[in-house]
């Protein structure tokens, strides 16, 4: 393991909050650490919003502005820029949850366009990103992935999906952008992995520009990656990976245990971090036809990825090797990355306030189920506090 622990340098870490947003970071990592308070202030704020009490100012100055780029892509402008003055890249994710009909996917299909076009104007952006369940209906990909026979209104219905995407896709392709395809829940994943890997198939020819994710919670996504991998062979394209440990485990668990099936869910987290890591030393050496966005907050992980790069020669700034985190967390592993030149991006939250809380509540809720996690971003901060009273 690396024994350069540039992780630890709070200096890099925190040089661009000032000292207010420090306190509040402080302020928003401790509450989050409690996790009664936690409960408490999810159910009252989604009762506050429900009965459209004022109380959206005091989340934007709070919550919203720590977690959050801004309520639309201009807004995110300033955040984008002096982010990447240090060298940390931004990827616009529209976090708005939980749409359900045919206008509300075109206008999320139209929005991921209108990124992509911005993306373009902007060398801090290299990189879009959407959601399969976003451009369509969950129950319809879920219907899919079962191999279910599809109504003539819902193969309609699914051929609109198929064109969203190939439009997102498409436009990706057309100006050098970018386009990660987050994952979803495991019992809608094959018709979204089927789609990805037509569109890889189709635009992928010189090089990855569409990315599938692989949840390395999952314990059957080694097999995955390597029926993938020997698909492109064959067929000669490009992979896109994006690596993530996985955001649905309760979730996935506990529909495991009510409808009586095995688990997807690697049994402890060590299976978890050594499939994580499985998937790195795999792709580290198939960097010849794959790329790879490592996303982790881990920091073992990071200084494995680090390390695998080194030993392979492989330089901190290939464009084939990302790292990428949260907007809002582990600003010490981001910064101290691109301080050394790695090619690094903060997954940028955006969207009106009220439709962006299902997002920063979930986030609120998996730092305090990550043991360690909001520990270490308390720790940091603190660090760093005390070091700027002692100049």
């Amino acid at each position: 393991m690396n024994t350069d622990l540039i992780f630890d340098n709070t200096e890099v870490a925190f040089a661009l909050k000032k000292d207010s947003e420090l306190e509040r970071a402080y302020f928003l990592f401790k509450m989050i650490s409690i996790e009664p308070l936690v409960r408490i202030g999810t159910a009252a704020t989604n009762f506050a919003l429900k009965a459209h009490l004022p109380i959206e100012g005091l989340i934007r100055s709070t919550v919203f502005d720590h977690f959050c780029g801004g309520v639309n892509e201009e807004d995110c402008l300033s955040v984008i820029e002096s982010m990447y003055g240090k060298g940390v890249s931004s990827v616009l994710d529209y976090s708005v949850e939980g749409k359900d009909n045919e206008l509300e996917f075109d206008e999320a299909k139209n929005r991921i366009l209108k990124i992509i076009d911005f993306a373009k104007e902007i060398d801090a952006i290299p990189i879009a990103v959407f959601k399969p369940s976003g451009l369509g209906r969950f129950s319809l990909y879920e219907k899919v992935s079962k191999n279910i026979s599809l109504s003539e209104e819902e193969q309609k219905e699914w051929n609109r999906i198929v064109k969203r995407f190939d439009l997102v896709c498409k436009r990706a392709k057309s100006i050098d952008v970018a386009i990660l395809i987050d994952a979803e829940e495991s019992w809608i994943q094959p018709a979204a992995d089927n789609l990805v890997t037509k569109m890889m198939k189709k635009y992928n020819t010189e090089k990855p520009i569409v990315y599938n994710t692989l949840q390395m919670y999952r314990h059957d996504r080694m097999t995955f990656l390597k029926e993938e991998h020997e698909k492109a062979r064959k067929e000669n394209y490009f992979l896109g990976f994006k690596l993530v440990r996985g955001a649905y485990m309760e979730k996935e668990n506990e529909r495991a245990e009510e409808q009586g099936y095995e688990s997807p869910i690697c049994r402890t987290k060590a299976l978890t971090d050594e499939n994580f890591n499985l998937g790195l030393y795999y792709m580290l050496d198939n960097l010849d036809c794959m790329s790879v966005f490592a996303g982790t907050h881990n920091e073992d992980s990071s200084y494995l990825l680090m390390n695998l790069m080194a030993e392979k020669e492989i330089l901190n700034n290939d464009p084939r090797v990302w790292f990428g985190q949260l907007y809002g967390m582990s600003d010490h592993i981001s910064y101290n990355l691109a301080n050394k030149g790695y090619n690094v991006a903060k997954y940028m939250p955006f969207g009106p306030v009220k439709d962006v809380m299902p997002y920063l509540i979930r986030r609120a809720e998996e730092n305090t189920s990550v043991a360690g996690q909001t520990g270490r971003e308390l720790a940091l901060i603190t660090k760093e506090k005390e070091r700027r009273k002692s100049l």
